[in-house]
């Protein structure tokens, strides 16, 4: 699966991609669009950590092995204590994994490495409302300063002795610290208000003319849409 370079159709492309993938409801089929994704990225050889933010995924994945075989109805498979895993609960598991870790893929690989700025005027190229653009350019611009503003915070807390416990102090410790986290947050915000407005800031990001996609970026369009069409298709045989 080739991906456009025009963001707007790499946008359009991912979607398509993703919305396919789940519908899909036969393991193999997951299984088997699973490894393309994985061999076409691979092939690829797209920059920065895909792979890395990938296995962050896998840990929350390994939640569903953990609980779904043993509250789902079937044929038991084994029994761990008064549990019993059934092989329709591993089944339905290996399948909402593979369909989201081929999902992750596709969007890692197609955006992952997009800038949020660049993705929000790809997104109004789109006709998205401008509210919502300017909503996702604004929190994935700041979202990390209110990591490190949070980072901060803890880490003050720690040099004054603070160990975390199941107590009225640690929950009233930690309430403290979000509502400090909020203050300085919205303090921040003003403050980016106020810079945006020095700067002829009156509302509303400035909608640039974009050019037409060329015959590559189609051809990533319809590389994308036939790979959605043919699982599809392979499924519902």
């Amino acid at each position: 699966m080739t991906a456009p370079p025009d963001l707007r159709l790499r946008i359009v492309a991912a979607f398509v991609a993703i919305a396919c993938l789940s519908q899909v409801r036969s393991l193999p089929v997951a299984a088997g669009a699973l490894a393309a994704v994985g061999l076409s990225v691979a092939w690829s050889r797209p920059q920065g950590r895909l792979w890395h933010r990938l296995l962050h995924v896998e840990g929350f994945l390994l939640l569903l092995f953990l609980t779904l075989p043993f509250t789902m109805a079937g044929q038991p498979l084994f029994t761990l204590g008064p549990l019993t895993a059934s092989v329709e609960g591993v089944a339905r598991a290996a399948l909402i994994a593979c369909k989201v870790s081929a999902s992750v893929l596709i969007l890692t690989a197609l955006l992952g490495a997009i800038e949020p700025a660049q993705l929000g005027g790809a997104l109004r190229g789109l006709y998205v409302p401008e509210p919502l653009v300017r909503l996702f350019v604004l929190t994935a611009r700041y979202v990390s300063l209110i990591r490190d503003e949070a980072r901060r915070l803890h880490e003050a807390m720690r040099l004054r002795a603070f160990r975390p416990r199941s107590n009225r102090h640690t929950w009233r410790s930690y309430g403290n610290l979000l509502g400090m986290l909020l203050v300085r947050a919205l303090d921040r915000a003003q403050r980016v208000e106020e810079a945006m407005r020095c700067r002829g800031y009156d509302g509303r990001f400035p909608r640039l003319a974009q050019p037409l996609p060329a015959m590559r970026d189609w051809a990533g369009l319809t590389a994308a849409l036939g790979f959605g069409l043919v699982v599809l298709l392979v499924d519902r045989l």
